[in-house]
C-alpha cells in the first residue's frame, strides 16, 4: 500500500477545494471550506489548517506528505508566480515562494484550467490520452493543453487561456478581460445568457425564452432540445464560434482529442452537436476527425489535477 500522501488543492472565489490523495492517485476524502479571505496568506494558512485536519481525520498523521498541488484561477506562469487573479485580488503573487512559509514539503502551483486539464487527462475521459485540448464552460471559458502527458503551461502564464482568443473584431461590447470579441463572449454560460437577452430585445420572434424571468445557458440549450428556433440560432452562434476556436487550436497541437468539461458541459451532446457542426466545418484536413468527449470528474478535476501535478514532479 502508497504510504505518502498528496493534498490537492482548487482555489476558487467562494469555496476552496480540497482532496487527499495516496501518492498513487487513490482519493481518500475530499472536501470544501468557504473562502471567507482571499489574500494570499489566508488563502494559505486555510489550506494548512485544512489539510491538518484532514490528515488526523483520515488516520494519516504521522505520514509523509509528498507534496502539496494548489490550481488558481488566473494565469500562472512556470515558477509558481500568480500574474493575475482577478477573482482573489491576486496581481503578482509568487504563490510557490509565500508557501514555503507555510509549509515543510514541495508545493506546485498552476492555473486551474490547466489543473483540470490535468485531472481529466490521467484519471478522467483522456486517460491513456498523450496529447489533449481541455476546454473549461462555466461562468467564463478556460482551458488546458496536454502534449505529451505534460501541461503546456506557457511562458507567461498565457496557455490554454482560450477564452480571451478574439473571435469578433466588429464587437463593441467589452468582455471581462477588456477587450471586445472575446471568445468567452459567445461560448461561456454568461455569454449565451447576454447573447440570449440581446436577441430577444431585437426580434418578436416567438420562443420559450420569452416567458422565462431568467435566462439562463441551461434554459437555452433546454429551449433547444424543444426546437425553439431563436434558442437553435443562439446555439449555432455558440458552436460557429467555439468550434472556430477549437479548429485554430488543432492547428497549433494537434491533439488526440478535446474534452469538455465545467458546468455547461451537462448540456451533453446537444452542446457537442453544435461544437462539432462547426469545428469539423472550420478544421485542417488532418485534424478533421479530431474526437469530443465530455468530461468525466465534474467538480472534482481541480483536485486530480492539482495532485497530478505533485506526481509528475516526485513520483
Amino acid at each position: 500500500m502508497s504510504k505518502k500522501t498528496i493534498i490537492g488543492v482548487d482555489v476558487g472565489g467562494t469555496f476552496v477545494k480540497f482532496g487527499l490523495f495516496l501518492e498513487d492517485g487513490s482519493l481518500l476524502e475530499k472536501w470544501q471550506a468557504a473562502t471567507d479571505q482571499t489574500e494570499p496568506d489566508a488563502v494559505l494558512r486555510r489550506i494548512k489548517q485544512e489539510s491538518e485536519r484532514a490528515m488526523q481525520k483520515s488516520g494519516m498523521t504521522g505520514r509523509e506528505v509528498l507534496g502539496i498541488g494548489i490550481g488558481v484561477p488566473g494565469s500562472v506562469d512556470g515558477h509558481g508566480m500568480v500574474i493575475s487573479a482577478p477573482n482573489l485580488g491576486w496581481s503578482m503573487v509568487n504563490i510557490e515562494k509565500l508557501a514555503k512559509e507555510y509549509f515543510c514539503v514541495p508545493v506546485s502551483v498552476a492555473n486551474d484550467a490547466n489543473a483540470a486539464a490535468l485531472g481529466e487527462q490521467f484519471f478522467g475521459s483522456g486517460e491513456g490520452c498523450d496529447s489533449m485540448v481541455f476546454v473549461t464552460l462555466g461562468t467564463g471559458v478556460g482551458g488546458g493543453v496536454i502534449v505529451n502527458g505534460r501541461l503546456l503551461a506557457g511562458a507567461f502564464g498565457g496557455a490554454g487561456e482560450i477564452g480571451h482568443m478574439l473571435m469578433n473584431e466588429q464587437e463593441t461590447r467589452a468582455c471581462t478581460c477588456g477587450k471586445c470579441g472575446c471568445l468567452e463572449q459567445y461560448a461561456s454560460a454568461r455569454g449565451i445568457a447576454e447573447m440570449a437577452k440581446e436577441k430577444l430585445a431585437s426580434t418578436n420572434q416567438k420562443t420559450i425564452l420569452r416567458s422565462l424571468d431568467v435566462i439562463t445557458a441551461k434554459e437555452v440549450f433546454d429551449a433547444i432540445r424543444e426546437k425553439d428556433s431563436v434558442a437553435v440560432e443562439l446555439g449555432e452562434m455558440f458552436g460557429k464560434m467555439l468550434g472556430r476556436a477549437l479548429s485554430y487550436m488543432a492547428s497549433a497541437a494537434d491533439p488526440q482529442m478535446f474534452v469538455i468539461g465545467g458546468g455547461m458541459s451537462a448540456a451533453g451532446d446537444v452542446l457537442l452537436e453544435y461544437v462539432e457542426k462547426y469545428y469539423r466545418q472550420y478544421a485542417f484536413a488532418p485534424s478533421k476527425r479530431t474526437p469530443f468527449l465530455l468530461a468525466r470528474l465534474g467538480n472534482d478535476a481541480g483536485i486530480f489535477g492539482a495532485a497530478r501535478m505533485v506526481q509528475l514532479e516526485h513520483v
